[in-house]
């Protein structure tokens, strides 16, 4: 221990004698520990956090009628969400709009509750007419991101509930050509507001060769409109095996997918999910088959805590901008700028440095002011003197001719008694 410290004091002496500068506020310094601390235990401190706090999660269903989209949600999360739906009658009357029903439960995992919350919009797409068909979906995705707004705002935010959409999983007619006009609108309108996650349901219906035409196709119109669908993130320094996972879920979009809750037998005695059919089973959990444990990978096993950090951060921040932009509340994107040290020093200096010009220049300002009202004054007071002396000087002219007159009067021997109709002689030498 005293080598150390001793070779810690030599450093630092060293350093202290040494000309080159000191490393700036962002270079990184890496230290090694000489014992445990305890940090490394953070991760599970956080995990602790979770488990007693619990998650939620949201997500919504958009697709036409048929096309698997509860089963799809009973096979995610392997319980009975949806119960089953009956048929309609032919005498029955169809909506006429799109509705909105939401479907919450609290499911457990080994200790970690999960209260999920499932979105599912009957009627999308039934219609002969399906213009504006997507107003509902967006006006109640945007409701939940005011309400969210209206929680933040409060005096009391100890109790702030995260209904707001974290993903929607759009499907998309196994039609094995390319995207209908009403698929592309939804999407152009939607992207910017929720984590998109396109699905071709129903994919036993295609072959391998045309289920790979049809993603094919689908990612071109999303390309070719810039339309921006949820792509797994990649951080650095990940491992290998991280990498290869993530690229894996990404060459699966969309995923083409098949549902069902129903355990069925294979030819060869297993007990699977999936479908039978005369010709064979379809396995949902089988990768060959479908995509189905990729879109959980993705949604649920890997990155839902992305999903909701990105909702979070990007989708309902730049919503929450917007949206205050609108209410003429300004915002300074400056506020949440990473800023140099040095930069910001140099900014201030230079602003300090103005703000003192500006004090100088109103100081001279009022200087030449006061001065001109002083010089004003002084020549005022110049005229008033020299009027005032004009006018003694008269006077005094005035008496000296007098007295010249009365001293011609007596030397003559006239006397000094003014003639009749002559104005009085004024008293005193000088008026006062």
């Amino acid at each position: 221990m005293s080598d150390s410290y001793g070779s810690s004091r030599n450093g630092d002496a060293a350093y202290a004698a040494d000309a080159s500068p000191p490393p700036t506020i962002n270079s990184i310094i890496r230290k090694k520990l000489l014992g445990y601390v305890g940090f490394a235990n953070l991760p599970n401190q956080v995990h602790r956090k979770s488990v007693r706090t619990g998650f939620s999660f949201v997500t919504m269903v958009v697709g036409e009628s048929g096309l698997g989209k509860s089963t799809l949600i009973n096979t995610l999360f392997n319980t009975t969400l949806y119960p089953p739906k009956q048929p309609l009658p032919p005498s029955a009357e169809r909506p006429k709009t799109v509705s909105i029903e939401s479907i919450g439960a609290d499911i457990e995992e080994n200790g970690v509750r999960l209260h999920l919350t499932v979105v599912d919009t009957p009627g999308f797409g039934d219609f002969v007419d399906n213009d504006d068909s997507w107003k509902p979906i967006v006006e109640n995705i945007e409701s939940r991101f005011e309400s969210y707004l209206e929680q933040e705002t409060r005096v009391n935010r100890q109790k702030i509930v995260d209904n707001r959409v974290h993903a929607c999983l759009y499907f998309i007619q196994p039609t094995g050509h390319s995207l209908k006009q009403i698929d592309i609108e939804f999407m152009r309108r939607l992207h910017t507001k929720v984590n998109l996650i396109p699905v071709i349901a129903k994919a036993d219906t295609l072959t391998e060769e045309e289920v790979m035409d049809f993603k094919a196709r689908v990612l071109a119109d999303i390309a070719f409109h810039k339309i921006h669908i949820f792509q797994a993130p990649t951080y650095e320094n990940e491992d290998e095996e991280t990498i290869l996972e993530a690229e894996e879920i990404a060459s699966k979009i969309p995923f083409a997918v098949v549902g069902s809750d129903q355990a069925v037998v294979t030819p060869d005695g297993r007990e699977v999910r999936g479908r039978a059919y005369p010709w064979g089973v379809v396995e949902v959990d089988n990768e060959d088959h479908c995509d189905f444990v990729k879109l959980r990978q993705m949604l649920v096993r890997t990155y839902m805590e992305e999903l909701r950090e990105y909702t979070n951060e990007v989708l309902y921040e730049n919503w929450r901008t917007e949206k205050l932009i609108n209410m003429g509340v300004p915002q300074d994107p400056s506020v949440f700028r990473e800023i140099n040290p040095a930069a910001r020093l140099q900014e201030e200096r230079t602003l300090h440095e103005a703000k003192l010009a500006k004090m100088e220049a109103e100081m001279k300002m009022v200087f030449q002011q006061k001065v001109q009202e002083k010089e004003s004054k002084l020549k005022q007071s110049e005229e008033e003197l020299y009027a005032r002396h004009k006018e003694m000087k008269d006077a005094l002219e005035k008496q000296r001719v007098d007295l010249e007159e009365k001293k011609r009067r007596i030397e003559s021997g006239r006397p000094l008694t003014p003639e009749k109709g002559s104005s009085k002689v004024r008293k005193g030498f000088l008026r006062t």
